[in-house]
């Protein structure tokens, strides 16, 4: 009798979906040949509550190692929700379940970040055959120490500061880069370093507009003539850090600003007399080809995640720890995140090569 594995990917897209996907099947088929029967889920637990799914065929794992995106398309399911019944009167966890039934599941892989990984948990309560694999370009999952996604989005952050610096030194300007990062400052800490960027500004370490514009002075005081800023789009003040969410709303709606990044340029601007400008790369950070290092990360990931269906081992999630491929339960890590630390190396390094952290 063939093991029926489910695949679906939810939350954000990221480069290295497919190839996650790619390496998941390739070594069930491998390893089980025609035993295994890949069951595709559309549109993440979307498609898994309204039960758009279909039966996939080998071929279709092929050629989408390069491929940005997901072959089985995504759809953001907020967690907070999962337990909600809406004006649809669907019972969303009771769906899930019978449909998981009804395609004759074995086990659901989860491709996703925390939210996904929460829902993956919830329903390995429920009783479900259920393993995740870590997407993110945040690199915010707690347990691993990496997720795929991850380096290739700095490698698109670093070529975006990169090309910043030829119009920041042209026009003798500030340039605010606004990163993805809403919680977690891994991609604007690391893309800042690489890009070389003049002040790094992160959700973790609320900053001091003062410290920022006194980088900017020293840096002219030095005969430079533009600085570089590295921006989490979580990036939030002092004064606000002592703030709750939706305070720090209403007080930058009063400001009149919608973005952290639009209230340092102005402040920057006013303060100094320097001409500051801002740029959103945006979505962009999640497009486009995995990286080589994000292709055989998300290989490692699928052909372990492979073995993992193959000796009947649910509950877990694929993680990296110490260049070792692993696995943690999804109760230990589901509602959890990974943030930079106070004293993490990388800030540790920034510091000593002069990059004020605000």
């Amino acid at each position: 009798m063939k093991k029926r594995i489910g695949i679906l990917t939810s939350g954000g897209d990221c480069p290295g979906l497919n190839a996650t996907i790619r390496g998941v099947a390739k070594a069930l088929y491998q390893r089980m040949g025609e035993d295994v029967q890949i069951v595709g889920i559309t549109n993440g637990y979307s498609g898994l509550i309204n039960g758009q799914w279909r039966e996939m065929e080998p071929e279709e794992f092929s050629g989408i190692l390069t491929m940005g995106g997901t072959i089985l398309g995504t759809k953001r399911t907020p967690f907070k929700l999962m337990r909600v019944i809406g004006e649809d009167q669907v019972d969303k966890v009771a769906a899930m379940k019978k449909n998981y039934e009804e395609m004759k599941l074995d086990c659901l892989l989860c491709l996703g970040g925390n939210g996904t990984h929460k829902t993956a948990n919830l329903l390995a309560q429920e009783g479900l055959n259920v393993i995740g694999l870590p997407k993110t370009i945040d690199n915010d999952i707690y347990g691993t120490d990496v997720t795929f996604g991850f380096h290739t989005a700095v490698d698109i952050a670093t070529e975006v500061i990169d090309r910043i610096h030829t119009t920041a030194s042209s026009h003798r300007r500030c340039m605010v880069v606004e990163l993805m990062g809403n919680k977690a400052g891994w991609l604007t800490l690391y893309a800042g370093v690489a890009g070389g960027a003049d002040i790094i500004l992160i959700p973790e370490m609320p900053y001091n507009i003062d410290n920022v514009c006194a980088a900017v002075e020293r840096r002219a005081s030095q005969g430079k003539t533009f600085s570089i800023l590295a921006v989490a789009e979580g990036a939030f003040d002092n004064e606000e850090a002592r703030m709750k969410k939706k305070e720090r709303a209403a007080r930058r709606k009063e400001q009149g600003y919608t973005t952290a990044t639009n209230r340092i340029a102005a402040q920057i601007e006013k303060m100094t007399g320097f001409e500051t400008r801002v740029c959103v790369p945006g979505h962009m950070q999640r497009g486009g080809s995995p990286s080589a290092y994000d292709r055989v990360l998300a290989t490692q990931f699928g052909t372990y995640a492979a073995k993992l269906v193959e000796h009947e081992k649910y509950g877990v999630t694929v993680a990296m720890r110490n260049n070792h491929v692993t696995e943690n339960p999804l109760e230990e890590i589901a509602g959890k995140s990974r943030l930079v630390p106070d004293g993490h190396g990388m800030l540790e390094v920034a510091r000593r090569m002069g990059i004020s952290l605000g």
